[in-house]
């Protein structure tokens, strides 16, 4: 049995995770961390992780990018790995994650799905046969509740293309500059509408061809799906940051 310290559970991940491990048997959720104490749960919530007493394997985060401070200070006082799913996150805070992962097992993705991190995969694999002839465009789409843009599942495909092409460069607005488009550019582009769940395209355009690989979220249970995973994997697992990568090949 995972136990599972929940950050945001009333928020819309939070509530689709505590669906998801309401049914399982091998996680459960023994705190609720969330500013909103007065929902009815079967667990008890409280506004900080540090009321807690009690003791978890891991600590999953669905709340907000700017309570990372308090919850890795949380993780490293009492040895409990961290499972971040928000997104958002400032250069300070992904450097406080790295820093994080030499004394605990931290678990970050742009993104909970397995297939995004398949996609991404393949999208590295694309790269790396088409070269520098196709240009590159991302396109996501997302609810009108989402507060950052572009996305950090597009950010996310974004660098893994990066690493296998030279001299990139991120395009988010092409409306400020009339001038030909840079071969080395990745453009990104936002959506927000609606009720989206979540849509990713990323396009592949050379001469007289186009490829498109893309993927469409149809519930957030997918994303509640990759986030009980990935907290099952970690527990127990040695100081280091890992990833959706190590959880798709088990190590």
């Amino acid at each position: 049995m995972t136990n599972i310290i929940l950050c945001g559970c009333t928020g819309r991940m939070g509530e689709a995770v505590s669906r998801l491990i309401s049914d399982s048997n091998g996680a459960k959720i023994v705190a609720g961390i969330d500013i909103n104490t007065s929902s009815v749960a079967q667990f008890p919530i409280y506004q900080s992780i540090s009321e807690f007493s009690g003791k978890a394997d891991v600590i999953v985060d669905f709340s907000h990018h700017s309570a990372l401070e308090g919850l890795v200070k949380y993780a490293l006082d009492t040895s409990t790995p961290l499972v971040i799913c928000t997104t958002g996150h400032t250069q300070e805070e992904l450097a406080l994650m790295r820093e994080a992962s030499k004394q605990v097992a931290v678990f970050f993705s742009g993104n909970m799905s397995i297939g995004i991190n398949l996609i991404t995969e393949l999208c590295r694999q694309a790269a790396r046969a088409l070269g520098d002839g196709f240009d590159v465009e991302i396109i996501e789409k997302h609810h009108n509740k989402k507060l950052d843009a572009p996305s950090g599942t597009a950010l996310m495909i974004a660098n893994a293309l990066s690493e296998e092409r030279e001299n990139t460069e991120y395009v988010y607005d092409r409306h400020n500059e009339r001038r030909l488009r840079d071969p080395s550019e990745i453009g990104i582009h936002s959506v927000r509408g609606g009720t989206i769940v979540g849509e990713h395209e990323v396009i592949f355009a050379g001469n007289n061809e186009t490829i498109t690989i893309s993927h469409t979220a149809m519930s957030r249970e997918v994303f509640a799906t990759g986030a009980v995973r990935a907290a099952m994997f970690l527990k127990g697992k040695p100081a280091g940051m890992y990833d959706m990568s190590n959880v798709i090949n088990g190590k």
